[in-house]
């Protein structure tokens, strides 16, 4: 099953107050050799596929990527999808940041997994296409 959405969106505060800005993904992006995993809840025993598109646009972090059935997330992960959860979470390391009275102003991020969860910490990250079908947004 290939799906795709947000991961993060630019500018945009997250429920602890971070706010990603363009551009923080670029260096780990380039740097990355192999797919980016796809986890369900940043559970690295719940693999799920791999995000084999991973890029910056002017919105924020875009990805799509497969599901595949043989790892042992991919059930959990279609069941989920299945039942409207629809949210996408990022694994990361903050490499360059700046308190804000609440949170922080992310500038570099070290991108570790991205997972598909339940509820996201940045509510507008979400799938918008699974299998085919649009997504509500």
């Amino acid at each position: 099953m290939t799906v795709e959405g947000y991961a993060a969106l630019f500018g945009a505060a997250d429920l602890e107050g971070d706010v990603v800005h363009a551009g923080a993904f670029r260096d780990s992006l380039r740097r990355r050799t192999s797919p980016l995993p796809m986890l369900v809840q940043h559970d690295a025993r719940l693999r799920a596929g791999v995000w084999r598109e991973a890029e910056e646009d002017a919105r924020g972090l875009y990805l799509k990527g497969d599901i595949d059935a043989r790892l042992p997330g991919a059930a959990l992960a279609k069941r989920m999808i299945a039942q409207g959860h629809d949210g996408l979470s990022i694994g990361f390391i903050a490499r360059l940041s700046q308190p804000r009275l609440q949170g922080r102003d992310l500038f570099e991020i070290e991108l570790l997994e991205t997972s598909l969860v339940a509820v996201p910490m940045q509510p507008l990250a979400r799938l918008s296409r699974a299998g085919g079908a649009r997504l509500s947004m």
